[in-house]
């Protein structure tokens, strides 16, 4: 399962109703879609045999700015601005027309709070929003409820981002500005508490951009090699090795953004595939890589991408979205094997992973967990700060 942050996956108009949003299965996505001058909400099935889409139009066209977001049911939550009020529904077909379940409205007294859906929460039966005010963010659950939208947690600070941490939906990372700098703190939703995550140097900026629950797999934006230039890197959950960030990672004159991590490589971090928007002068095109490899594959991205929309399936296939005259709901199916950039993975003693240097990093010591009890037990993320985050590798 992966979880993607670096930017707001519930689409609205304002990106030119390109943008999609997925459930975190991969299972079901929505958009704003446009028919003429007009804005619709569509949701697009993706488990089948072939994907299709179902337009979901209201009584009037919506607004510029409205977001949407499929639920795990088929369902779509839509979030309009009215006046002052955040108003959430769920939106399902009904024959010829569209459905429309209220679930309420929530206020925003203080001027100038941003309120945004943050990413799909695994599972698909709840939906959160983050409103961010001038000293302080507030997450709020807006549908799955019992009575409409709620308040959960007050983070200090104006947050960004939204990464999932666990399949439950409890362990919320949240990009946190205070006092000037950019950090990673987890909210427990359940236990309403908020406890540091990413903090690589002390006058750093660090953000957590995507995260796979299966490996641990994290891939974090930071400025800590390069003070004022953020780079991108990897780390691993819970591990005792540094954040490490890769030369192969940085693209001159482009803007590089990891969008979808492959699942299923249960303590194998180093072999999932990482897909890659990269955004130029030249337009944009698909980039896969994994940490194992020192190189990254560039693939041309599929005429009408929904750009920054995908899912990796567990059997290592890219899967992006995408709309053109004669397919307006259309899949592109990549897959990358394993060495496809010529890289030798074979390069460092038994036990170490190429860091792009020529050397290897000692993987930290990993075994196969016993047989545990089926039910699903949430562990409290361990600090990335407790690293030995002073060897920063940057090669």
């Amino acid at each position: 399962m992966t979880a993607c942050a670096i930017e707001t996956p519930s689409t609205g108009a304002e990106d030119g109703g390109t943008g999609c949003a997925l459930t975190a299965d991969g299972a079901y996505a929505a958009r704003l879609a446009l028919d003429g001058d007009s804005w619709f909400p569509e949701r697009w099935t993706l488990d089948g045999p072939e994907p299709y889409a179902v337009p979901l139009p209201g009584n009037q066209p919506e607004e510029p700015g409205t977001q949407v977001q499929p639920m795990g049911d088929g369902r779509v939550l839509i979030h309009r601005l009215v006046e002052r009020r955040h108003v959430f529904a769920l939106l399902y077909p009904t024959g010829p027309g569209t459905g429309e379940l209220p679930l309420g409205a929530v206020e925003c007294p203080e001027p100038g709070t941003r309120f945004t859906l943050l990413p799909p929460a695994p599972g698909g039966t709840r939906a959160y929003a983050l409103a961010v005010g001038a000293r302080s963010s507030v997450v709020w659950l807006v549908a799955g409820g019992a009575f409409g939208p709620k308040r959960l947690a007050e983070v200090p600070g104006r947050c960004s981002g939204g990464v999932w941490l666990d399949g439950a939906g409890r362990m919320l990372a949240l990009d946190r500005e205070l006092g000037g700098r950019t950090k990673t703190v987890v909210v427990d939703l359940e236990h309403v508490e908020v406890s540091p995550l990413l903090q690589i140097a002390e006058g750093s900026d660090d953000r957590l951009l995507l995260a796979d629950l299966d490996s641990g797999l994290l891939l974090i934006s930071s400025d800590a090699p390069s003070p004022g230039r953020p780079r991108l890197g990897w780390g691993v959950l819970g591990s005792t090795l540094p954040v490490r960030f890769p030369e192969c990672l940085r693209v001159p004159d482009c803007t590089v953004t990891p969008f979808a991590i492959q699942p299923g490589q249960v303590l194998m971090p180093e072999n999932c595939a990482v897909a890659l928007r990269v955004e130029g002068e030249f337009g944009g095109w698909v980039c896969v890589w994994r940490p194992a490899e020192r190189q990254v594959c560039h693939l041309p991205a599929p005429e009408g991408w929904l750009a920054g929309a995908g899912v990796w399936t567990r059997d290592g296939v890219l899967r992006l979205p995408y709309v053109t005259r004669e397919t307006p709901c259309g899949v592109a199916e990549l897959t990358v094997p394993r060495g496809e950039a010529g890289v030798p993975r074979d390069t460092g003693p038994a036990g170490a992973v190429p860091d792009g240097t020529g050397g290897g990093v000692p993987e930290a010591s990993r075994e196969a967990p016993e047989p545990g009890p089926a039910e699903p037990v949430t562990a409290r993320p361990v600090p990335l700060q407790q690293a030995p985050l002073g060897r920063l590798v940057t090669k």
